[in-house]
């Protein structure tokens, strides 16, 4: 039998409606409950008693308990992790045909603070939150048995683990280290699992990537937070002439020189290492002009009191990469930053092209592919948020 925590008085109508989390100042808080390691099980409860699911438990941050399912006092081990698993990844395998995806994307997948991103016989894991840290053992056995994967990273060095005060660090528990590769769009990519950014890679962007593709054939593109080359190697494949990547991650930038070499389209990709905003100024300064322009920078509102400065960064990053637009050219912008709302994202790149005495047109407003689903009570998981604009 798992604890049992109480919801104050008048407080379970959320939860009853279909959102996944509690909030701390939705529980009857007792000097026991704060005395419950971080983590775990527990049976949640209305104020009149009646049992409303099993989730796991935190006292630490704000969001104090995390949903498991409806059923009261239910074992959460490996078998129900891998019932779970299975059921995601039978979507994937709806939507892709290749086995390089987002397998996980936590509570959209029923699996709270779970980011699992598959390569094939690879995966990088991320335990977001205390409940799903204290699973990982069976959840370790539940993909082992389900997938036999060859290569298990643990990306556990995420900003939300400090929140749940857990320690943050990145291992391997299965196979070699070193470089992985997946395809995307037709392109070979190599990532590194232990020492790139989050989990490695980013499916997030994969439609964008494909459509940036598109309406990139027969013309010049530059990609300013280029990583290891998603958008600009892609648009190479599908046909741009030239190719530029910048980005200030000198690893990153050598990776991607190998990643074009690897599709047969080293000659037609540049890469330089460099600070966004300086290399946009200088390349304005000496008239560069390039038919798409990609800005898909890290998340520049990482908490709420950063809105502010990081939307007026959005702004920046739109006045100066509008000069580099040529006339009828395209403009990729995009925002990984779940605290900055996606009207007031839209909006700051406005005024941003407005400054730079630009207008034109929106041809698409996107977030993440399908293998980030959206947990539909928990629209704030629906973080990325993309414009694609022509400039006149």
């Amino acid at each position: 039998m798992h604890p049992t925590i109480t919801l104050a008085a008048g407080r379970d109508k959320r939860l009853r409606g279909g959102h996944p989390w509690v909030y701390a100042n939705e529980l009857q808080m007792t000097p026991a409950l704060k005395e419950l390691p971080p983590g775990s099980l527990v049976t949640l409860a209305d104020a009149r008693g009646e049992k409303l699911g099993t989730a796991c438990f935190n006292p630490k941050p704000l969001v104090v308990a995390r949903m498991l399912d409806s059923r009261p006092n239910l074992a959460i081990d490996a078998g129900f992790l891998r019932a779970r698993l299975a059921a995601a990844l039978d979507l994937r395998e709806r939507l892709f045909a290749e086995p390089y995806y987002r397998l996980v994307h936590a509570e959209a997948d029923r699996l709270p603070g779970l980011v699992i991103d598959r390569f094939g016989d690879a995966l990088t894991v991320q335990l977001n939150c205390a409940g799903m840290d204290r699973l990982e053992a069976p959840l370790l056995e539940a993909l082992t048995d389900l997938l036999k994967p060859s290569r298990i990273v643990l990306r556990n060095d995420s900003p939300a683990r400090t929140v749940e005060g857990l320690e943050t660090g990145i291992r391997a528990v299965l196979g070699e280290e070193g470089p992985i590769e997946l395809m995307e769009n037709g392109a070979r990519f190599r990532c590194d699992p232990l020492g790139g950014q989050k989990t490695g890679w980013f499916y997030d962007q994969r439609d964008n990537r494909a459509f940036v593709a598109m309406l990139a054939k027969g013309r010049r593109l530059i990609d300013i937070y280029a990583y290891i080359g998603g958008f600009g190697i892609e648009a190479a494949v599908a046909g741009a002439t030239e190719v530029t990547l910048v980005d200030r991650s000198a690893p990153a930038m050598a990776l991607a020189a190998e990643t074009a070499a690897l599709n047969g389209v080293a000659g037609k990709v540049t890469t330089q290492v460099g600070d966004a905003f300086e290399t946009l100024e200088a390349l304005a300064a000496k008239g560069e002009k390039f038919d798409v322009v990609v800005c898909d920078p890290p998340a520049f509102v990482k908490a709420k009191k950063d809105l502010a400065t990081g939307l007026r960064a959005y702004q920046k990053m739109a006045r100066l990469a509008a000069p580099l637009v040529a006339p009828g050219g395209i403009l990729f912008a995009a925002s990984c930053s779940h605290n900055a709302p996606e009207e007031e994202f839209a909006k700051q790149i406005g005024i941003g092209l407005s400054k730079a005495g630009r207008s034109g047109r929106i041809l698409r407003q996107a977030g993440a592919g399908p293998d980030h689903p959206v947990h539909p009570f928990l629209r704030e998981s629906a973080y990325l948020k993309s414009l694609t604009l022509q400039l006149d």
